[in-house]
């Protein structure tokens, strides 16, 4: 990959973890340091972008919940604290109370006054997270099958097609 981009980027290295610049455009393979470019937040727990149509708490209530689904937080991990997650971020702290908020109420973290918020010990939360996701998808073939002028009918063929097919 690095032989194919030399003419438009560069490659260096910062305390043993390789960053390519394409454009004024870092990609960190992996970082554990923050890394502030062009309204792009990188730290070992976000990755949030000023440039994202999304605004900030949902960008934070995603990458959330993408840590619990992947097991990279398991039930009872602590999160960061509202302010430390405000500070690092370099969001306000209302912000991430909102997605904080929000993931409570979907029973994705639980907060204990005077202790912090840690993911739920719901059993299963990391499957519930996945269906939810599974649903997502399933909405969103259903959508374009209708812009697509296609029936009910037409749809189920064409899911039963790629199941078999799979």
């Amino acid at each position: 990959m690095i032989s194919t981009l030399k003419a438009d980027a560069y490659t260096g290295s910062l305390k043993g973890y390789w960053l390519f610049w394409l454009r004024t455009v870092y990609i960190c393979v992996y970082c554990v340091y923050r890394i502030y470019t062009d309204g792009v937040c990188v730290t070992e727990a976000l990755f949030l972008s000023q440039n994202d149509s999304r605004p900030m708490y949902l960008q934070i209530m995603e990458q959330i919940k993408q840590k619990v689904r992947a097991g990279d937080w398991p039930a009872g991990h602590p999160l960061p604290s509202i302010r430390e997650l405000s500070v690092s971020t370099q969001v306000s702290v209302i912000t991430v109370k909102r997605a904080y908020t929000e993931l409570e109420m979907e029973g994705v973290i639980v907060t204990q006054p005077g202790r912090g918020s840690f993911v739920a010990d719901v059993v299963d939360v990391q499957k519930t997270l996945l269906e939810a996701e599974l649903e997502k998808h399933i909405a969103s073939v259903i959508n374009t099958g209708h812009v697509l002028g296609l029936s009910d009918g037409q749809i189920v063929a064409l899911v039963k097609k790629a199941l078999i097919g799979s």
